[in-house]
């Protein structure tokens, strides 16, 4: 047999009853009729007492027969099965995993320090069992060897450097970044019979020798991007104060007094420090 088998054995309350009755009923019997013969039914319930298995709820028992599958008890209760039985216990209960934090290189290189906390269960109690050595086991090491898989097929983060421009980066698509690692574990986890419920990147950020590099790279980028913006809204603005003075006709300004004002303005508008305004009290030309 190669599937799991699921089983209802015999309830056990009734056999508990038949138990009672032999066994207390046979030493009665020894003591009322002394004779021997009523201890054999003394031995008998006691080869039945083996029998008794109890299922908690969202928990399994898989039977064996001398190596052989029979079966395997999923619905919670009080039952009797053959006293020659193995019963093995596998819990059906959702189960954490919160994997160590492993140094692995991204896409482009970069040595990064990732973990993933995985939730799980087992469905197939026959493969859990049988199919692997150690089911528990098993869940930690393939666990680590898709989050190493993961972390190869995508960048930490999008650079502009590096002419790197993926839609999916570890770090700001989380989403499919989670949807990509649960089903890689998924696939090697089917073979244990168990179910992923749901994984996702627990912990993510640079080794520690390139993470202050890596930091001040992060801020350079940031700077950069926010200078551009400054510089597209001050050109803005320069046009458009150009545009209203000769509108309005309030000054006329010649090529070089354009000059003079776009540039005066330029480093007003992009400077990071207050501007310090110098007063002309003569004219224009002086």
């Amino acid at each position: 047999m190669k599937s799991e088998k699921i089983i209802t054995p015999t309830n056990g309350y009734l056999m508990l009853l038949l138990f009672i009755l032999l066994f207390f009923g046979s030493i009665i019997a020894i003591i009322t009729f002394k004779h021997a013969i009523y201890g054999l039914a003394t031995v008998f319930s006691l080869f039945i007492a083996p029998g008794f298995v109890m299922v908690q709820p969202n928990g399994s028992r898989v039977l064996l027969l001398f190596g052989k599958y029979i079966g395997t008890i999923k619905e919670n209760g009080f039952y009797w099965v053959n006293p020659f039985f193995t019963k093995k216990k596998i819990s059906l209960r959702a189960s954490n995993f919160d994997s160590e934090r492993l140094k692995v290189n991204d896409k482009l290189g970069n040595p990064i320090m990732i973990s993933t906390i995985l939730v799980w269960r087992v469905k197939n109690t026959y493969k859990a069992a049988f199919d692997v050595d150690n089911y528990e086991n098993f869940v930690r090491v393939q666990t680590d060897a898709a989050v190493r898989k993961l972390a190869s097929m995508y960048p930490y983060d999008n650079f502009a450097d590096e002419g790197v421009d993926e839609d999916i980066t570890l770090r700001s698509s989380v989403n499919e970044v989670s949807e990509a690692l649960e089903k890689e574990i998924d696939e090697r986890l089917t073979t244990a019979g168990i179910e992923v419920l749901e994984a996702r990147i627990g912990y993510l950020a640079y080794a520690n020798e390139i993470a202050n590099a890596m930091l001040k790279r992060q801020q350079a980028t940031a700077i950069v991007a926010a200078r551009h913006k400054i510089v597209e809204g001050a050109v803005s603005m320069v046009e458009m104060a150009l545009e209203e003075l000769g509108k309005r006709h309030i000054v006329e300004l010649d090529d070089e007094r354009k000059a003079a004002m776009v540039s005066n303005l330029m480093v007003i508008l992009c400077g990071d420090k207050d501007a310090s305004p110098v007063l002309n009290t003569g004219t224009l030309s002086h």
